[in-house]
């Protein structure tokens, strides 16, 4: 399995997300790899379970680590998270969520094959629709990353 570089620590989380995906969060910290360096999320906008932030940036980690950083050969595409546990901690008076995920991703070239492939040939016959979604399935990665997020301020 390939390994992913963790995002360094640029200072500015929030910065960082505004620039490369045009969304305003109140949010701190860095990218969750450990309790040291939680995500802090400081307050949630139009009444969002904290869940859904809390997916919405493991997505935005995966995609920086998974596909924005990597040179174009190895970049994954069909990036999801789904979450798998999560586990709550108050450590030293701050509450944490140490949630963890299945991130799963194809080579984004293979991706645009697969994609190709099915849009040329859905509904023609000949077309073996199982075949090709085992095919995906087999070229699918599947990682298991956690994420810890300081919560003190939204609970």
């Amino acid at each position: 399995m390939p390994t992913f570089q963790e995002i360094q620590n640029d200072k500015d989380i929030k910065k960082t997300i505004k620039t490369t995906f045009d969304i305003d969060l109140f949010i701190d910290g860095n990218w969750g790899y450990s309790k040291e360096q939680a995500t802090i999320i400081k307050a949630i906008q139009n009444d969002m379970p904290i869940s859904q932030l809390e997916h919405m940036i493991i997505t935005m980690r995966a995609h920086i680590e998974m596909n924005l950083t990597q040179k174009k050969e190895l970049r994954y595409g069909a990036i999801n998270a789904s979450e798998l546990s999560r586990e709550a901690h108050k450590i030293d008076g701050y509450l944490y969520d140490k949630v963890t995920y299945e991130v799963t991703a194809i080579k984004e070239n293979l991706f645009n094959q697969f994609i190709h492939e099915y849009k040329e040939g859905y509904e023609k016959e000949g077309f073996d629709l199982s075949e090709h979604f085992k095919r995906r399935k087999e070229a699918t990665l599947t990682r298991e990353v956690i994420h810890y997020f300081e919560v003190s301020s939204i609970k």
